[in-house]
């Protein structure tokens, strides 16, 4: 009598064949490493050492988030890179790290954080069980929309405007970072 292959066995099986697939559309990178290996780095330490992201470096920091990204967790964080920022005019960049408005740009960080560690493949399944939309609860208590197109993973903010993941799955310690190339807005930002 054959045995089952055990839950772990499926998981690394489905785990690796979504992995495959999304690397072979070359649409969405996937940044991949061992399954199961802890990284030494936490999402703030990545954020900080990349070359891409220094705007957001620098939210985090005004904002006092540098030292949760840092220490606890696990997160999801989809982080814009430098260019996403083009949305915002150069006025409303400089409003935005104003002291006075420091609970606005608190509020814009943490909508890009999800608790927990949902991995590209995660919100591949989320979106499969949900018939190709899934909705993930933020840090700042609001939701944000998920959908596929094509090979790519759209998230949708509170007024309709998309992101893409650009880069998926990179692993830390304390979580997962999903590069996008659009900054998502909170209601009442």
């Amino acid at each position: 009598m054959k045995r089952p292959p055990s839950l772990a066995y499926l998981v690394l099986a489905i785990t690796m064949f979504t992995s495959l697939v999304l690397a072979q559309t070359k649409q969405l990178t996937i940044l991949s490493s061992p399954l199961f290996v802890v990284h030494e780095k936490n999402i703030m330490e990545t954020t900080d050492a990349s070359e891409n992201h220094k705007i957001l470096v620098s939210a985090l920091k005004a904002t006092d988030l540098e030292d949760v990204l840092g220490e606890s967790g696990p997160f999801t964080f989809f982080a814009p890179d430098d260019s996403a920022f083009a949305r915002f005019s150069k006025e409303e960049m400089k409003s935005l790290f104003e002291e006075e408005n420091k609970h606005r740009l608190k509020s814009l960080l943490m909508y890009h954080l999800v608790a927990g560690n949902i991995s590209a493949s995660k919100i591949l399944k989320a979106l499969c069980q949900g018939a190709g939309r899934a909705t993930f609860t933020t840090l700042q208590g609001t939701k944000i929309g998920a959908t596929i197109k094509g090979s790519d993973i759209i998230l949708t903010d509170a007024f309709g405007h998309a992101a893409k993941i650009t880069t998926a799955d990179v692993t830390q310690s304390n979580g997962v970072i999903h590069e996008i190339d659009s900054v998502i807005l909170p209601r009442g930002l």
